[in-house]
C-alpha cells in the first residue's frame, strides 16, 4: 500500500472521502468549514476557510489538477494546487492510497492491542482520577432519592442510554443507582454498534462484535471474560459472531456504561463487551439468514447465563429530524415519536421481543431505534422477563431542528 501522498499533476485527484462530514460555521466573523471524521482517522478540529468550498466541489476523483485549472480565473498555478491538495491527504481527509495506508494502520495497531483505550476520555469525561470521581459524584448525585435511596435487590438486566453524559446525566444516574446493590461477577454488555457500517466487508452477515480486550478507564482496567468468550467462539460462524473488533475502537456505547458500574460497584468482576450492528433484514424475513444467526447467538447467550451474570443493555430510542434525513423538524414530529417510544418501551417492560420487532417493522425503523438490536437481541435470549421502566427523556436539538429520545428498563 502507498505510503506517500499524492503527488501527481495529470493523474485524478482522490475524491474527498465520502464519509467525512463538512459543517460550514461562522467564527469571528470569519466563515469556515470544520471537517468531522465519523471514525477518528483524521485530526478533529480542522478548518479551512469557506473560500475554498469551490476547489473542494471539485475534488471529484475525475478531474486532474490540470483540468482544473481553467476552473478558476485568478490563475492558481499547479504547483498552490498541489500544495493545497497534499495539505488535505496530509489530514486524511481524500480516499487516497495514503489515508488507505494511514487508516489501514491504525486499525490494525487496535487489533493487535490486548487494551481498548478510552476513547471519550477529556471530551466526555476528566482524565484524572479524582477529577473523575469529582465528576461521576456530581452526576449521580441528579438520581434524587427514588433509586438512590432504594436500589434494588435483585436484577437481571438494565437497559440504559448511551446519549452524550451532559444531555442525560440525570437519567443515567436514576438508572445505575438502582444496581448499587447488586454483586454480579460478571457483565455482559450488549450495545449498539454506531461504526461497524464502515466496514462491510468485515461485518456484513456477523452483526454479533466480540472483543478479547481488556477496557481501560482513568485508574481502571476492566478484565474481559476469555472463558465466556471461547464459549461464543464456539458457535461463532452459525451465529454470526466475530472477534476481529476493529468497530469497538471509537464505539461509545459499551464505555459509558463502564464509568457507571465503575462509579457504582467496588467488587471484582468480568466484563464481556458485545457490539450489535443492524438487524433490519428482520423486518422482511424473520426466519432467513440473520434470523437464523439471531436464534444461534441467543441460544448460545442461554446456555452460557448463570445466576452470577449480569446483563447491560446499551441503546437510545428514537433519532428523528433533519439532522436524520428526515424533511420537518423534531418538534412537529415529537408527538407521533412519542406515541411510538411509549409502544417499544411498553413491549420492553413486557419483556415480548416479538411485540418489539412488530413495533420497530411496521414502518421499517422509521424513527431509527438504535437501541433495538441489542434489546431484541436480549430479550429473545431472555423471553418473558418482567421489565420495569425507571424513565424517559427527550433531547431537543432545536438548533439542528432534530432530537433522540431516551429511557431505561430494569429487569
Amino acid at each position: 500500500m502507498n505510503n506517500k501522498l499524492f503527488n501527481s499533476l495529470s493523474a485524478p485527484i482522490p475524491p474527498v472521502r465520502r464519509d467525512i462530514q463538512i459543517i460550514p460555521v461562522s467564527d469571528d466573523g470569519r466563515d469556515l468549514l470544520i471537517f468531522y471524521d465519523p471514525i477518528k482517522i483524521a485530526e478533529s478540529g480542522f478548518a479551512l476557510d469557506s473560500s475554498v468550498e469551490p476547489i473542494l466541489s471539485l475534488i471529484d476523483g475525475q478531474k486532474s489538477i490540470t483540468q482544473m485549472q481553467p476552473f478558476f480565473r485568478n490563475g492558481i498555478s499547479p504547483d498552490k494546487l498541489l500544495e493545497f491538495v497534499q495539505m488535505l491527504d496530509n489530514q486524511k481527509l481524500l480516499e487516497s492510497p495514503y489515508f488507505q495506508h494511514y487508516s489501514g494502520w491504525i486499525e490494525e495497531q487496535f487489533e493487535n492491542s490486548d487494551i481498548r483505550q478510552p476513547a471519550l476520555v477529556q471530551t466526555s469525561y476528566p482524565a484524572e482520577i479524582a477529577e473523575l470521581k469529582a465528576f461521576m459524584d456530581s452526576l449521580m448525585d441528579e438520581a434524587g432519592s427514588s433509586h438512590a435511596d432504594n436500589p434494588v435487590k435483585e436484577a437481571k438486566a438494565l437497559y440504559a442510554p448511551h446519549i452524550d453524559l451532559r444531555v442525560g446525566s440525570k437519567q443515567y444516574a436514576e438508572a445505575f443507582s438502582a444496581l448499587k446493590s447488586l454483586r454480579p461477577k460478571r457483565v455482559v454488555i450488549l450495545a449498539t454498534s454506531h461504526y461497524s457500517g464502515y466496514h462491510p466487508e468485515i461485518y456484513d452477515g456477523n452483526p454479533f462484535i466480540g472483543s478479547r480486550k481488556d477496557y481501560l478507564l482513568p485508574g481502571t482496567r476492566f478484565e474481559t471474560d476469555l472463558a465466556y468468550i471461547e464459549k461464543l467462539e464456539e458457535t461463532a460462524k452459525s451465529a454470526g459472531f466475530t472477534l476481529h473488533d476493529r468497530a469497538h475502537r471509537i464505539e461509545h456505547s459499551i464505555e459509558t456504561h463502564l464509568l457507571f458500574i465503575h462509579h457504582i460497584w467496588q467488587h471484582d468482576f468480568k466484563i464481556v463487551p458485545i457490539l450489535v450492528g443492524g438487524l433490519d433484514e428482520l423486518f422482511y424475513k424473520e426466519d432467513g439468514d440473520l434470523g437464523q444467526k439471531v436464534s444461534a447467538f441467543t441460544e448460545t447467550l442461554q446456555q452460557a447465563d448463570d445466576e452470577d451474570t449480569f446483563y447491560l443493555i446499551s441503546g437510545d430510542l428514537s433519532h428523528v429530524g433533519r439532522k436524520f434525513g428526515d424533511q420537518v423538524q423534531a418538534s412537529i414530529m415529537r408527538p407521533d415519536v412519542e406515541e411510538f417510544d411509549e409502544s417499544f418501551l411498553s413491549a420492553a417492560v413486557q419483556g415480548d421481543n416479538q411485540i418489539m420487532l412488530q413495533t420497530v417493522a411496521e414502518e421499517f425503523d422509521a424513527y431509527r431505534v438504535c437501541g433495538f438490536p441489542p434489546l431484541y437481541t436480549f430479550l429473545k435470549a431472555f423471553p418473558g422477563l418482567n421489565g420495569k421502566k425507571i424513565n424517559y427523556n427527550w433531547w431537543d436539538e432545536t438548533e439542528r431542528e432534530s432530537a433522540v429520545s431516551f429511557g431505561s428498563v430494569i429487569y
